[in-house]
């Protein structure tokens, strides 16, 4: 008889604009020899052409989005998948676990100061700084029920590296 190929780990690094998100999945997934993918690539345009223009989402906007990521993460049950994912809300990421229960997640914490200063440096992003206080006053903690971690965004990228590895590993002994 054979076995099932066991699970890949599924990984949602969150957090606000500019914490790190996708530099630190991206290493994550590098680390879990995995994929990597950007909840942000799979926006609609219009959410986007939104947020350019400093508009904030309404949960109305990030439903058909969140349903997306959640729906990757799901394709990507038996191989595994870090994707970069605001999932600031609890109910945000309670669609995302509607998809695949078994989701861990990483949230990225930083100072609104940090947060500012890399949103101002960085030019490949369509998350313009006005937008962050929005973010973070939507930031919701991982609940008890949550299967995640807090990190210090200031660590070092391989420190935030190993220490998520860590949990995602023991996660899923």
């Amino acid at each position: 008889m054979r076995l099932p190929a066991p699970a890949g780990p599924l990984v949602v690094v969150m957090g606000v604009s500019g914490c790190g998100k996708s530099t630190v999945g991206s290493a994550l997934a590098d680390r879990l020899r995995t994929l990597f993918r950007d909840a942000d690539d799979l926006h609609p345009a219009s959410n986007v052409d939104k947020m350019s223009r400093g508009i904030p989402l309404t949960d109305e906007d990030r439903s058909p989005w969140l349903a997306a990521v959640g729906e990757e993460l799901a394709r990507h049950r038996s191989t595994g998948l870090v994707i970069a994912c605001s999932a600031l809300k609890t109910v945000y990421r309670g669609i995302l676990r509607s998809h695949a229960p078994e989701v861990f997640f990483l949230h990225l914490d930083a100072s609104k100061q940090l947060l500012a200063e890399r949103m101002v440096t960085r030019s490949e992003h369509f998350m313009p700084l006005s937008l962050l206080e929005s973010q973070l006053r939507a930031l919701e903690p991982l609940s008890a029920d949550e299967s995640g971690i807090k990190v210090n965004a200031d660590l070092r990228v391989g420190r935030i590296v190993t220490l998520a590895e860590r949990a995602v590993r023991a996660m899923h002994v």
